[in-house]
C-alpha cells in the first residue's frame, strides 16, 4: 500500500475540526469585502489614480483590476445573438520529450473548430500537428523543456486562429481556453528565455493581425481563482502613509473575485469590464492592453462564473462586447448542466493525444529508423518496471 491512510485519517480529522471556524472567518471576510465593493463602486477615477500612484512609487509589480468606466458592481444582461457570426475555437495538447522512451521526440497538436451562426452547415474541425525531433529538441541549455514546448503550443493555437479568421466571413469571434496573456515560466532560462521573447513578439503580431481584421478574440477561464478585484479593494483601503508596505498588506486574503460576483450576477449577466494592471501592461499596450469581465454562464438557481479576457479593441467596442457576451452564453448553454463553451470542448477533443496514439507515434518513428538502418534506443529499465507493475495491477 503506497499511502498510510491511518496518518491521512488523523490529518483529515484535524482539518475537519478547524474547518467550521475557518469557514466562519472567511464568510465574515467575504461579507466585509462585498460591502467594500459597494462602497467603492463609483470611485472609478479615484481608484485609478490610487493604483497608478502605488505602481509608480512603491510596487511596480502590483497585479490588480483597474476600473475603466463602469461601476464596480454594475451588471449587464445577456444581449441578443448576432444574426450571423463565424465562431472559431482552438485548444492544444503536447507530448513532451521522454528520455525513458525508445526514441525521444516532442509533439504539439492544435485542434481548431469553426461554426457559423445563421448557417445550417455543421461545425468543421481541423488539426495541426508538429513533430519535434533531433536538433529541434535542443537549445543551448540542453533538451527542450516542457515549458518551452507548451509555449510553442500556445503560440500555434493563436496563429492557427488568426489564419482561419483571415479566411472566414466576418464578423468573426475566436476564443481559446485560459489566459490571453502568455508569460515566461521560471523554467525558461538562457536560450529558452530568448525563445520566449521571440514567441511573445510573434504573438503580439498575431493580435495586431486580428485587430486589423476586426476579429473579436477572447480567452475563457473556467472556475477562475483570481483576486484582481479584491486586490484593488485592498489598495482602496490602504492609507497613503502605508503604501510602502503594500506588498505585505493582504487584509482580504482568502477572498476571491467570484465571492463578490456570485451574489451579484444573475444567469446570463456579465460584470463590468476591468483593465489588468500588471508588469505585462508594458508589453500589452494600446489596442492590445488586457481587460476582463466575469460572466455568469449558469442557469437560474445554479450560477457558474467564468472570467473572460479580452484586448482593448474589444473592450472599447460595445457591439463586439455584446456579441461575445451573447455567443459565450449560448455556447455554454449547449453543454447543459455543466456550462462550458461547446466549441472549446470540441477543440479539446480534437487536440487531445491519447496514450494509444502516443504509443503509435513512438512505434512509427522506431520503425522508420530501423527501416533506414538506424539503431533505436531501448526503453529504460525504470519505465519498463513501471509498465509491468501497472499491467500487473490492472490484470489482477
Amino acid at each position: 500500500m503506497a499511502l498510510d491512510f491511518l496518518q491521512i485519517r488523523e490529518q483529515v480529522r484535524q482539518l475537519g475540526e478547524n474547518a467550521p471556524l475557518r469557514e466562519q472567518r472567511l464568510q465574515e471576510l467575504r461579507q466585509q469585502t462585498c460591502m467594500l465593493l459597494e462602497s467603492n463602486a463609483h470611485r472609478i477615477e479615484e481608484l485609478r489614480l490610487k493604483v497608478q500612484d502605488v505602481v509608480r512609487s512603491h510596487d511596480p509589480s502590483l497585479r490588480c483590476a483597474l476600473p475603466v468606466s463602469e461601476a464596480l458592481d454594475d451588471r449587464f444582461p445577456q444581449p441578443d445573438l448576432p444574426p450571423q457570426t463565424t465562431v472559431l475555437a482552438a485548444d492544444g495538447s503536447q507530448i513532451a520529450p521522454d528520455r525513458h522512451a525508445e526514441v525521444e521526440y516532442g509533439l504539439t497538436n492544435v485542434g481548431v473548430i469553426r461554426m457559423v451562426y445563421g448557417s445550417d452547415a455543421p461545425p468543421e474541425t481541423t488539426a495541426f500537428t508538429r513533430l519535434f525531433y533531433d536538433e529541434d529538441l535542443y537549445t543551448s541549455t540542453g533538451m527542450m523543456s516542457d515549458a518551452l514546448l507548451a509555449l510553442r503550443r500556445d503560440l500555434n493555437e493563436r496563429t492557427m486562429l488568426a489564419r482561419q479568421a483571415a479566411q472566414a466571413t466576418p464578423p468573426v469571434i475566436t476564443f481559446t481556453d485560459g489566459l490571453m496573456e502568455i508569460y515566461a515560466s521560471k523554467e525558461l532560462v538562457g536560450e529558452e528565455s530568448s525563445e520566449f521573447q521571440k514567441s511573445l513578439a510573434e504573438y503580439l503580431d498575431v493580435l495586431f493581425q486580428m485587430q486589423s481584421l476586426g476579429v473579436i478574440t477572447a480567452g475563457y477561464v473556467d472556475k477562475p481563482g483570481t483576486n484582481l478585484v479584491v486586490r484593488l479593494l485592498e489598495v482602496a483601503i490602504t492609507p497613503e502613509a502605508e503604501f510602502s508596505e503594500i506588498k505585505k498588506r493582504h487584509p482580504l486574503r482568502g477572498v476571491y473575485d467570484i465571492d463578490l460576483y456570485y451574489p451579484l450576477l444573475g444567469a446570463g449577466e456579465r460584470s463590468p469590464v476591468f483593465a489588468v494592471q500588471s508588469p505585462s501592461s508594458k508589453v500589452y499596450t494600446g489596442p492590445l492592453s488586457l481587460h476582463f469581465f466575469y460572466l455568469n454562464v449558469g442557469r437560474p438557481g445554479r450560477a457558474w462564473l467564468a472570467r473572460v479576457e479580452i484586448p482593448a479593441w474589444v473592450a472599447e467596442n460595445p457591439r463586439m462586447l455584446d456579441d461575445l457576451h451573447a455567443v459565450l452564453i449560448h455556447q455554454c448553454r449547449v453543454m447543459g448542466s455543466r456550462p462550458y463553451p461547446y466549441l472549446l470542448h470540441r477543440a479539446h477533443e480534437t487536440a487531445l493525444v491519447s496514450l494509444q496514439e502516443k504509443e503509435q507515434i513512438t512505434a512509427m518513428i522506431a520503425l522508420e529508423l530501423r527501416r533506414r538502418g538506424v539503431k533505436v534506443g531501448e526503453q529504460s529499465s525504470k519505465q519498463a518496471a513501471k509498465e509491468l507493475s501497472s499491467r500487473a495491477r490492472y490484470e489482477g
